[in-house]
């Protein structure tokens, strides 16, 4: 060998002895922290405390009947309204009511602390259509929203027996929505 190569030879050992050295001595400083997180839903639940608010028999066009009933936020969550969704069922038992619905002679008010939740009464049937705010916001912690409701068989004046004997199965679902959402802290 001669001395050129003998020189190369010595030179790349030492490269490759340099390198391992370094790479095997590499140290840098290294921190790491862990967090644990937790993501709970809210709970959103709207109560009520009965489960007929009314029922009636022998009612004829003229009477009118009362009824009371609280809604009460038991969830965590705040509500941003309930809604009233309201749909009800005739059942036809006596003369044929030939088209004529029973439930645009019924008409419902409801009061909350005394006060006027419609500005004028409805009609089951004008309920059925639409959907009706009937609570604003309702914090949690709030205290019970108090209703009174009065239905009342409207008397039109007119020969109404097509409705002896008719029973309507009435279903009344307070709707609760939450609150906009929010950036929390």
């Amino acid at each position: 060998m001669n001395l050129k190569n003998s020189i190369l030879t010595a030179v790349a050992t030492a490269a490759i002895g340099l390198c391992l050295i370094g790479s095997g001595t590499y140290a840098y400083f290294s921190d790491t922290e862990e967090t644990n997180n937790t993501f709970a839903a809210g709970l959103l639940d709207l109560e009520i405390n009965k489960e007929n608010i009314i029922n009636v028999e022998k009612m004829v066009p003229g009477d009118s009947v009362n009824g009371e009933f609280q809604l009460l936020n038991e969830g965590n969550v705040d509500i941003k309204n309930i809604k009233l969704i309201s749909s009800y069922v005739v059942n036809d038992y006596g003369a044929p009511n030939n088209g004529d619905d029973l439930g645009k002679y019924i008409e419902v008010q409801f009061k909350h602390h005394g006060k006027a939740v419609f500005n004028e009464p409805k009609t089951l049937a004008e309920l059925q259509q639409t959907p009706e705010e009937i609570v604003g916001k309702f914090p949690v912690g709030s205290s019970p929203k108090e209703f009174s409701v009065e239905i009342e068989f409207i008397n039109n004046e007119n020969n109404q027996n097509h409705f002896q004997k008719d029973t309507i199965e009435l279903n009344w679902n307070f709707e609760a929505v939450q609150r906009d959402g929010k950036t929390l802290e």
